[in-house]
This record gives C-alpha cells, sequence and structure tokens, in this order.
C-alpha cells in the first residue's frame, strides 16, 4: 500500500492524480498522522518532515513533477525498476519507457523533441538504458548524437512493428518502440551514416515539390538536410539566398 501525505496540496495534487490515472491502490493521510502498519511505501513533499523511524521507504516529490516521484514510487515497490527506453527512429520516433517489466511512459513527437524526451524521462533514472531501432538510418543517428550521456543499444528491429487492427492507426512506432525495447542489441557510442545516391536525390526531390517547382537544393544542402543539420524549408531559404 502506497500512502501520501504531505502538507503542500499541488504535491498532494499531482500525486494522487498520478496514482488515480495509473490504478494504483493509496490512502492519505495527514503529515502529523500515523502511517498505517499496511504501508509499503510513504510519498511525501520536499518540505515535509517525518522521524528518523520511519520504516518504510520514502520518496519525496517536486510539485513540477508528480510522475517522476510516482515513477520512483512504483520501481521501490516492484523491486526491478531499470528504465529503459526503446525508439523507433522516423519523423515521428516512436518512444517507449519501461521501468522494470512495465511500460510507464509512451510518446510520439517529432524528431527535433526526441532527445529532449528521452533526457527528461532518464533524468532521476538509476543505471538507464537507451534502445533505437537501425531502420530510418540517417534519422536514428541523428537522435543518438543528440542523446545525453547514457548507454545505447542498437537494435535490429525487424519484424517489430505490429500489424494493426481497426482504430489503431498511429499506434504502429510507439508499439514498435515497445518490442525494440525489448530486445537486446549491440552497443554503440555513434552511428557514422553516409548519405546514399539515392537518400540525396529523394531529398532535392522533396525540395522542388515544396517549392512548388521553383528549384531544387544542391547536392551540399540535400547531404546537410539527410545528417539533420537543415530542415528542407532551411535548405530552400539558403538556396535562395
Amino acid at each position: 500500500m502506497i500512502v501520501v501525505a504531505t502538507a503542500d496540496f499541488e504535491v498532494y495534487h499531482g500525486v494522487v492524480n498520478e496514482l488515480r490515472d495509473r490504478g494504483v491502490q493509496f490512502t492519505t493521510r495527514e503529515p502529523d498522522d500515523r502511517i498505517p502498519d499496511t504501508a509499503e511505501l510513504l510519498i511525501t513533499g520536499t518540505e515535509d518532515e517525518w522521524s528518523s523511524d520511519l520504516v518504510v521507504d520514502a520518496v519525496r516529490a517536486d510539485a513540477a513533477e508528480p510522475r517522476a516521484a510516482v515513477e520512483r514510487a512504483l520501481a521501490l515497490l516492484r523491486g526491478d525498476g531499470r528504465t529503459i527506453i526503446g525508439i523507433d527512429p522516423g519523423n515521428r520516433p516512436g518512444i517507449a519507457v519501461f521501468s522494470g517489466s512495465m511500460i510507464v511512459a509512451a510518446f510520439h513527437v517529432p524528431i527535433a523533441d526526441a532527445a529532449e524526451t528521452v533526457s527528461a524521462e532518464i533524468e532521476d533514472a538509476v543505471d538507464p538504458l537507451v534502445r533505437i531501432g537501425d531502420g530510418a538510418r540517417l534519422k536514428g543517428a541523428r537522435i543518438i548524437d543528440e542523446l545525453p550521456d547514457v548507454p545505447v543499444e542498437l537494435v535490429d528491429e525487424t519484424g517489430t512493428t505490429p500489424s494493426l487492427g481497426t482504430g489503431a492507426r498511429g499506434m504502429g512506432d510507439v508499439l514498435a518502440a515497445t518490442n525494440i525495447a525489448r530486445i537486446e542489441g549491440e552497443s554503440i557510442h555513434s552511428r557514422e551514416i553516409e548519405p546514399t545516391t539515392g537518400e540525396l536525390q529523394a531529398i532535392k526531390q522533396r525540395s522542388r515539390e515544396q517549392s512548388g517547382g521553383d528549384r531544387t537544393i544542391d547536392e551540399a544542402l540535400a547531404r546537410r538536410v539527410a545528417l539533420g543539420e537543415l530542415s528542407v524549408e532551411e535548405a530552400l531559404e539558403e538556396h535562395r539566398e
């Protein structure tokens, strides 16, 4: 049983809502109440005071990050709380966050936000690990280069995207990320990718289409787009200048 006890209303409100959203059983107490014998873990605020003879684990919650506190609490209760993040790279990568064997968060974000999203999820994690699929080579390399200092494994993503039934459109990338997170990969520190002639040609064609047929960027700009240094729009602007 989780006990939530804090004098900070914002902490209380945020933590209780997170626990309810996850269907977690909990009870609440005033800070000066006796902790019940059934308590397994206490969630409290950063400014709350408790006696030194408290016999259950306690997690301090910040009002701005109640979800992080709840995840730490659940990881403590499960005892298998290593954070593993799976990424299915693409224009909008799927991202799945595991704490032990349980998925605790999932995202489908623009590629520009992928590394920042991962950084926020591993900020307080103990021994985190990122597993990223080996498809979408250029986009995957960009994400890896932008990640913080965290162990990364490159995973063979063959067969990780499931068949989607009615009503599941748009979930494929997140479900693939979930499968990628479960597969051991090759430990890497970076991924050097040289764009192929076909990839550069496709980017040049896309620039022509986005400019309404008015212009086509050169190969040097196309290469910078392929490596994630520029968007097609930014490359077109440089070409105009």
